[in-house]
């Protein structure tokens, strides 16, 4: 048996050296690395000339979990103004791979790919391919191949090339932000690149495991392409939002049609017939108010609505005795009737405890001209609402139904 004593001079995080021994171990073919020449162990063997080295790097570690610290905003500010500025009719996906394709014509060894791979990721919303799997794939396909693969499992295990491997996982989290599932093409990529005992490849099965799973599961589904025309996303948020009773019909009002009606916009009113009988039920003179707006999220994009509330419904007393209890059951099918009394009706699902929900909906425009063209256009399948007080308790309305996205400055100081 070969044995040797190890001794090994690390560097602490405050730059002041230390020597420490470690106790005799046992070398083992094809355990050490070869391939970086800084921070290294020297291994002294019997015959003594024979000399092995062992990385100990761990300057640039990141965590696989955390956000990408490694990323030079200022680097990735040059690269896309080298790389990715271009006019706005020329943003698309065309253009977008085409960059890629320079960077890797450019240099067959792949020198700055991490820097591009971030500068890639800032601008992919851009060129509108932040949900194209293809763009995902040619940008993970920029990596050098073969070289960054662990040689044996230490390697694997202590996140061999930690920048690398970072940028890829971020890379494959900003996939599973925007719902864009993998494929075997990815998997085969992501094992060309760095090896099945890699932190990217665990991820990519884990999202291989669980985004098939939870893909369908939503009970509000929405098109995988939303419209950016405000009228549909209204009409999308007006129907989620009402999904809880099937009976909500949903109505299409232009304004232009209302009488004395002084904005000229679009209305989109969702109404079920449970709410008509609540409203016709209210007494004369009760007090009803527009509340709003408030904001609904249809995945990136948000829409404003509004709500008519009328006053909570008291729930009903609690029966006095039991209608269960064998001594006061009745012969029904005689027609006596129970000294419990007959069933308490259920409430419905409008019926809260802070008020009542008579109507949704949202407009073109978020205004009060607006809402109150709601509330003519409501009083015509609702009559008994002319008779009621209608308060609007509107403050600062959010504004137009617009698709509202947050944009990422590259611009530094």
């Amino acid at each position: 048996m070969n044995w040797s004593r190890v001794v090994t001079r690390l560097k602490s995080n405050n730059s002041s050296y230390r020597h420490t021994a470690i106790k005799n171990c046992k070398l083992i073919n094809g355990f050490l690395d070869h391939h970086s020449p800084s921070n290294i162990i020297l291994i002294q063997t019997h015959p003594p000339q024979l000399f092995k080295y062992f990385s100990t790097s761990t300057a640039s570690y990141c965590s696989p979990k955390g956000p990408a610290e490694d990323e030079n905003r200022k680097t990735s500010a040059i690269v896309t103004q080298k790389y990715f500025e271009h006019s706005k009719d020329d943003k698309s996906r065309e253009s977008f791979e085409g960059a890629i394709d320079i960077f890797t014509d450019k240099d067959t060894r792949r020198r700055g790919s991490v820097e591009f791979i971030y500068a890639a990721m800032r601008n992919m919303e851009k060129f509108g391919v932040h949900k194209d799997l293809g763009s995902y794939k040619k940008l993970m396909d920029v990596f050098p191949k073969g070289k960054m693969i662990p040689e044996n499992r230490l390697q694997g295990d202590f996140f061999h090339y930690p920048k690398q491997q970072q940028c890829a996982t971020t890379l494959l989290h900003k996939m599973e932000q925007n719902k864009v599932i993998p494929d075997e093409e990815m998997g085969d990529i992501l094992l060309n690149v760095f090896g099945k005992y890699a932190t990217p490849y665990k991820r990519y099965c884990r999202m291989m495991y669980w985004m098939p799973k939870f893909k369908n599961l939503s009970p509000f589904p929405l098109p995988d392409e939303l419209p950016n025309e405000a009228l549909e996303l209204a009409k999308l948020a007006i129907k989620q939002i009402t999904s809880v009773d099937p009976s909500t019909r949903l109505d299409i009002i232009n304004t232009e049609d209302v009488p004395d009606s002084n904005d000229q916009t679009w209305v989109v009113s969702g109404q079920s017939f449970n709410q008509e009988e609540l409203l016709e039920d209210l007494k004369a003179g009760t007090p009803l108010y527009v509340e709003g707006a408030f904001r609904v999220w249809l995945k990136e994009y948000q829409v404003s609505y509004f709500i008519l509330r009328g006053p909570p419904i008291p729930a009903p007393p609690t029966p006095p005795m039991d209608n269960d209890e064998l001594n006061i059951i009745s012969r029904w099918m005689d027609g006596e009737k129970s000294p419990a009394g007959t069933v308490v009706k259920e409430p419905t699902v409008h019926e809260q405890e802070d008020g009542t929900i008579l109507a949704v909906c949202a407009t073109g425009s978020s205004s009060r001209d607006s809402l109150l063209s709601w509330i003519r256009t409501l009083e015509t399948t609702n009559p008994n609402l002319a008779n009621m007080a209608v308060l609007f308790t509107l403050t600062s309305p959010l504004g137009p139904v617009i698709p509202v996205k947050d944009e990422t400055s590259l611009s530094f100081k």
